[in-house]
């Protein structure tokens, strides 16, 4: 079974490519490409090499963050968000008889 950390940072990386590219079929080669790394590696076992590798992974993703990444527009941060709320209710309230 994979490591958990290293399938997040295959998930990050994938993320961080598609942050750069333009369109999607720039980003799909730059897709295979990411899986081609990871699948040269994925027969270390030793604990300290494979601890190495993590830790080069982590610094060239913190080197390549996008300082603009793209958020969907609903999403918290996005263009479009709360942008269309539902008007609250304004009804006056029930009439009650004490």
């Amino acid at each position: 079974m994979p490591n958990t950390t290293v399938l997040r940072l295959y998930r990050r990386s994938l993320k961080l490519s598609l942050d750069w590219a333009v369109h999607r079929y720039l980003w799909r080669g730059q897709a295979l490409y990411i899986r081609s790394l990871f699948e040269a590696n994925r027969h270390v076992s030793e604990p300290r090499q494979r601890k190495m590798l993590i830790e080069q992974t982590e610094e060239l993703l913190s080197k390549w963050k996008h300082p603009d990444p793209y958020r969907p527009p609903t999403a918290p941060g996005g263009s479009k968000y709360e942008r269309n709320l539902p008007a609250p209710i304004l009804d006056p309230p029930p009439h009650m008889v004490l």
